[in-house]
């Protein structure tokens, strides 16, 4: 396993395993809670990994008991300090609507990474902790982990994208009622509901990384065109009309059905044997 330069980052973590790589928040005395510098090294890792041609699947999980105990409480405070005495109530606001589409942007960024993104989440996963998994494509927990939208009892609405992806996944009326009550969901009842892929049965955190690890090599090992358009189609349809996302992919295969990794599936297969694609 190697590790990966991206800016020499604190507050995460990047290291390689072949075509897969282990994304870490590394804020374990926090709780991996976001503060302004994990915020900025997110968008800058993802925007490096999205560009890295061996970089096949990335998993994403925390450091220590927990995966992320939401937006850190200094950000908070330099939040709520934006409109200083005396000045401009207005210019305050913009400023604030500018920080917010900034923060939105930032977990975008991992949801546009053009590979599958799987979290392994343990602990606590809170807030904009949750903000942070659902932008993954796949999410595995434990038994213990507990999920939770805890900003209707902080007194504000959740601005950073869970309210919109959150329902998508879970349904409008499981997602209205975990917003509203912001009460804690468990792993077992995650997996129930399908806002986790599997509720691993273990305590450990590296055991549960190990499986989802063990799960990217498997997807690493596909064909990368193939597994970046269908993740990019079913991004775009969720926010299409069935017209419009049939129209994408038939582009999308004009351009790229008929590629070295179509003769190779079909090579290996033909041959018995397991296909070896280019990065």
């Amino acid at each position: 396993m190697s590790t990966l330069d991206v800016e020499a980052p604190t507050a995460l973590s990047v290291t390689r395993d072949g075509g897969v790589a282990i994304v870490r928040l590394e804020r374990p005395q926090a709780a991996n809670a976001l503060d302004r510098t994990l915020w900025h090294e997110l968008r800058e890792t993802f925007r490096a990994l999205d560009t890295e041609p061996g970089v096949r699947a990335v998993v994403l999980t925390g450091a220590g008991r927990h995966f992320c105990a939401g937006i850190d409480l200094s950000m908070l405070a330099e939040i709520q300090g934006m409109a200083p005495a005396g000045a401009d109530p207005g210019r305050a606001r913009e400023a604030l609507r500018r920080l917010i589409l900034d923060l939105q942007d930032v977990l975008t960024t991992v949801e546009r990474c053009r590979v599958p993104v799987l979290a392994a989440i343990q602990g606590a996963c809170v807030g904009a902790g949750l903000d942070l998994a659902v932008v993954c494509d796949l999410r595995y927990a434990t038994p213990r982990t507990k999920f939770s939208l805890k900003e209707v009892d902080m007194g504000l609405a959740a601005d950073v994208g869970v309210l919109q992806r959150l329902p998508r996944i879970v349904g409008e009326g499981r997602a209205r009622e975990m917003a509203y009550t912001c009460r804690d969901v468990r792993g077992t009842e995650a997996a129930a509901t399908g806002l986790v892929n599997e509720c691993v049965e273990t305590d450990d955190p590296e055991a549960l990384l190990a499986h989802v690890t063990a799960i990217a090599h498997g997807l690493a090992a596909k064909s990368p065109l193939a597994l970046r358009g269908t993740k990019h189609a079913i991004t775009y349809a969720r926010d299409h009309s069935i017209a419009d996302g049939l129209d994408q992919i038939a582009t999308w295969n004009a351009s790229a059905l008929i590629s070295d990794d179509l003769t190779e599936a079909v090579t290996a297969f033909a041959q018995g044997r397991a296909p070896d694609y280019a990065d």
